[in-house]
C-alpha cells in the first residue's frame, strides 16, 4: 500500500483495509505514511517494509523508513521507492535505480499503476485513503510462489 497520510485520511485503519490484511505474510508500504500510528496498526496483521515518502518525517524514518528498499521475497527481486518521477521515462528511470528488480513498489501519484517493461513490474497500489481523482480507494495484493509473483493486483477498498 501507499500513501495512508495519517492522521488526515487515516484516522484509524478503515475495516476494508483490515479485510484485505487478514492472513497476509508480509506489508509493503511505499511511503507517505505520516504519522508512525499507522505503521504500528500495520504490524499488528503482519511484518512491514516501509520507504520514506514526501510527508514522512524523522519519526517515521526512526520507526524503519530508509528513502529506498531492496528485498528478496522468496526469489523475487523487490525494490521500493516513494517517488518514482513522471510516467513518461518511468521505465527507464526505475531500470537505472533498481537494474536488478523484478517488481518495483512505489507511490506518490496516488495513481494505481501496473505495467511490465523489460521484464520488469512497475506496481503502484494507489491510496486506500486520499484516492483524489481516482474513482475509489486502492490498494494492492501481490502472491509469490516458488520464486514467481503468480498474482499482481489492485484492489478496490473504498467505492
Amino acid at each position: 500500500m501507499s500513501d495512508t497520510h495519517g492522521p488526515r485520511f487515516w484516522k484509524s485503519m478503515p475495516a476494508a483495509v483490515a479485510e484485505q490484511l487478514h492472513g497476509v505474510d508480509l506489508i509493503l508500504h511505499a511511503g507517505d505514511v505520516c504519522t508512525p500510528g499507522v505503521l504500528d496498526e500495520l504490524a499488528a496483521f503482519a511484518p512491514v517494509h516501509v520507504v520514506l515518502g514526501n510527508n514522512d518525517g524523522p519519526d517515521v524514518a526512526a520507526w524503519g523508513a530508509p528513502e529506498t528498499l531492496e528485498l528478496d521475497l522468496d526469489g523475487v527481486r523487490v525494490a521500493m521507492i516513494h517517488d518514482s518521477g513522471p510516467k513518461e521515462g518511468r521505465a527507464g528511470r526505475m531500470r537505472a535505480q533498481f537494474p536488478d528488480a523484478d517488481l518495483v513498489v512505489f507511490g506518490h501519484s496516488h495513481i494505481p499503476w501496473d505495467t511490465e517493461e523489460n521484464g520488469q513490474r512497475l506496481f503502484n497500489p494507489g491510496s486506500p485513503t486520499d484516492k483524489r481523482r481516482q474513482p475509489r480507494g486502492t490498494m494492492g495484493h501481490l502472491k509469490i510462489d516458488g520464486g514467481r509473483m503468480v498474482l499482481v493486483e489492485i484492489r478496490p477498498v473504498t467505492t
